[in-house]
């Protein structure tokens, strides 16, 4: 009897949809995604009316914030919790792409991306008054995606070398906890110059640095261009070793 193998557009839209789902049960994290940069940009607000930092370097470091959350928290944790009930192995059996599988995890997490910054921007604007150009608006959903893939491509370093779901956990938060801590510090230059200038090329510094001047491009400088090659070499380089490293099930 003939096999029949259905096109790589329905799966695809199957996926996505079991994907979309699958993220609506976890509705819980994702407002926790989307409270926690909110609250940080808040209790910024006298900072920000005081000059002591611009309205564009708090909407980044928020929003930056919130993407480690999704890229690290998010999909790292969903891809070894899931690989550790066997869901790849069962999709590795079905007659469908490899490719398809991630593919619909990757635009599940876009999706996230883009609300995140929506909502920081919102909030911004709402709770303290903050504006920016509208080429800022464009240019920060662009960078906003391109400094995710850097979190995205950390979290699958850490799921590829990493085979139990608690120990990458426990991982990507300390992770989120020493990028956050570290980061915000060393925005404010509490930890020196040589740390504040090792910071400022992590991967919290490069992305931070990218989402401000796309949000402010007056302030787009050679730095920044600097720091969007480092950003995508991060990417590159993580998510390539992440790749190889990864595999469908945990025994």
């Amino acid at each position: 009897m003939e096999t029949i193998v259905p096109a790589t557009s329905t799966v695809f839209k199957a996926l996505l949809r079991a994907d979309l789902k699958t993220q609506w049960r976890n509705r819980r994290a994702v407002i926790l995604s989307l409270i926690v940069p909110v609250v940080i940009l808040y209790t910024w607000k006298p900072l920000v009316t005081n000059h002591a930092i611009s309205g564009a370097a708090a909407l980044a470091s928020c929003t930056t914030i919130g993407l480690m959350a999704i890229g690290l928290m998010g999909y790292s944790n969903s891809i070894a919790r899931d690989r550790d009930k066997g869901i790849f192995m069962r999709l590795r059996v079905a007659p469908l792409p490899a490719w398809t599988i991630m593919i619909s995890r990757l635009f599940v997490q876009l999706m996230m991306i883009l609300l995140v910054t929506v909502f920081v921007l919102v909030a911004g604007y709402s709770l303290d008054g903050i504006t920016i150009p509208a080429e800022g608006y464009v240019l920060a959903f662009a960078a906003a995606i391109v400094g995710a893939a850097v979190y995205l491509a950390i979290g699958q370093l850490i799921v590829g070398l990493i085979k139990n779901p608690e120990i990458v956990n426990a991982t990507t938060r300390l992770v989120y906890f020493i990028f956050i801590m570290t980061g915000m510090l060393g925005q404010f230059g509490a930890l020196g110059d040589v740390v504040g200038n090792c910071i400022k090329w992590s991967p919290y510094g490069t992305v931070q640095n990218l989402l401000s001047a796309s949000m402010d491009p007056s302030k787009w400088t050679s730095t920044t261009t600097e720091a969007l090659l480092v950003t995508i070499g991060y990417a590159v380089v993580l998510s390539t070793i992440g790749i190889r490293k990864f595999q469908w099930s945990n025994k």
